[in-house]
């Protein structure tokens, strides 16, 4: 069938289709009209796709827009947006873009893209604008990171904090307030926490990506297998932990649940030490 032919058909069939809901919807009391959306949280702008390893772990109800790039393992969780339309964005690897953040680029008064390091962890609902967060450094809920303002590696912002444009946190420091200051050196347990809780989110992130991938029948077999679990007492069939069941009868089965004892299923003649042939004894 040639192109003109089924472009022709679709118009048509969908012109049908809309005139069947036009009835319909005269026919209800309260019309509803139900839209199918497709997914929007990976988009292109300008001639630039996001380029995303496929490791990465991004919420369905995220955003990542443009000229971004994401390295292996890392993460953009629920309700978050990484928009690089006017620069670019590039985060590395084993990061977490926490639910509800914002990550953006700027072109006011000169280029500014956002550059985001490995294991950096960025709180919820922070705003990450046209900045610098160097490797193994965290920025905390809600805080805010302005233009070419720059947090260094080992370095930590106060959730709520402003990092005002072009200021700098150095390595070691927390920097907390509005607008941010310094506040204290780190402790070197603190400073290995920022790595170590880079490391859990990934991981935990690794469940949420395998969860959010399964389509409708895998969560229904995973619905099934739970109340299965639930209900069923662990003494219940005991030969599902060992295939070798304890009350098997070599030869014979389970008696009383396996129905393959010779009252029932006779062995062929000859095999029970029967004489074969001729009158049998009497």
């Amino acid at each position: 069938m040639s192109g003109p032919i089924v472009s022709a058909f679709g118009a048509a069939a969908r012109a049908a289709g809309r005139a069947f809901e036009n009835a319909g919807k005269l026919l209800e009391v309260a019309p509803y009209v139900e839209h199918l959306a497709p997914s929007t949280k990976v988009l292109s702008h300008a001639g630039k796709t996001p380029a995303i390893h496929e490791t990465v772990f991004v919420a369905p109800s995220a955003s990542i827009i443009g000229h971004v790039q994401v390295g292996k393992g890392s993460s953009v969780w629920y309700g978050a947006t990484v928009r690089g339309d006017v620069h670019n964005i590039t985060i590395g690897e084993q990061t977490t873009i926490g639910d509800r953040a914002v990550v953006h680029v700027a072109k006011l008064r000169g280029d500014a893209p956002t550059k985001i390091g490995s294991r950096v962890t960025i709180g919820a609902r922070a705003v990450i604008h046209a900045c610098t967060l160097e490797d193994e450094s965290t920025v905390g809920a809600g805080a805010q990171v302005l233009d070419k303002a720059v947090v260094k590696t080992h370095a930590a912002l106060a959730p709520g904090a402003v990092l005002t444009p072009g200021k700098t946190v150095p390595s070691g420091q927390l920097w907390a307030g509005v607008p941010a200051k310094f506040v204290r050196e780190l402790t070197a347990e603190e400073i290995a926490n920022i790595k170590r809780e880079a490391v859990a989110s990934f991981e935990l992130a690794t469940v949420h990506k395998a969860e959010t991938s399964k389509d409708y029948l895998q969560v229904m077999e995973d619905e099934a297998a739970w109340k299965d679990k639930k209900q069923r007492s662990p003494d219940y069939w005991p030969r599902l932990k060992n295939p070798a069941d304890p009350a098997e009868i070599p030869g014979f089965g389970v008696p009383g649940r396996i129905f393959n004892h010779p009252l029932t299923t006779p062995l062929p003649e000859g095999s029970d030490g029967r004489p074969q042939g001729g009158e049998r004894e009497k």
